[in-house]
């Protein structure tokens, strides 16, 4: 079940114009977990996870915390020992390799194994 929902709700992001809703901005401490975002982080409004919550975006390239964004997915977080992918959004044109969003993203990441998706 997860692998046909991770293809259907995450992969038809990649490549296209999204709006994400952010709920940890830059700056930000996780309410549960000692954890300081270093990144701006929200949601896709009007979307289902897994985890029976919005689809979870970084926001990479803007330095100033935020309300909103809107920007282009350029890649999915696919955990492989969780089932709460992430989506990474990055102003249009903006491209980053997939060990510069290994590092963006470790802040949160380094506590699950995961692997970077890509539109091949």
């Amino acid at each position: 079940m997860f692998v046909k929902k991770f293809m259907n709700e995450y992969t038809k992001y990649l490549n296209k114009i999204v709006k994400v809703i952010i709920d940890r901005p830059l700056g930000s401490k996780h309410p549960i977990h000692d954890l300081v975002y270093s990144l701006n982080y929200g949601y896709v409004p009007n979307t289902s996870a897994p985890d029976k919550e919005e689809i979870d975006a970084y926001i990479l390239g803007v330095s100033e915390p935020l309300t909103d964004f809107t920007g282009e997915c350029i890649a999915i977080i696919h955990r492989l020992d969780d089932d709460d992918d992430k989506l990474v959004i990055a102003p249009k044109g903006e491209t980053y390799t997939n060990e510069q969003i290994k590092s963006l993203t470790d802040f949160q990441e380094k506590y699950f194994k995961s692997k970077i998706v890509r539109v091949k």
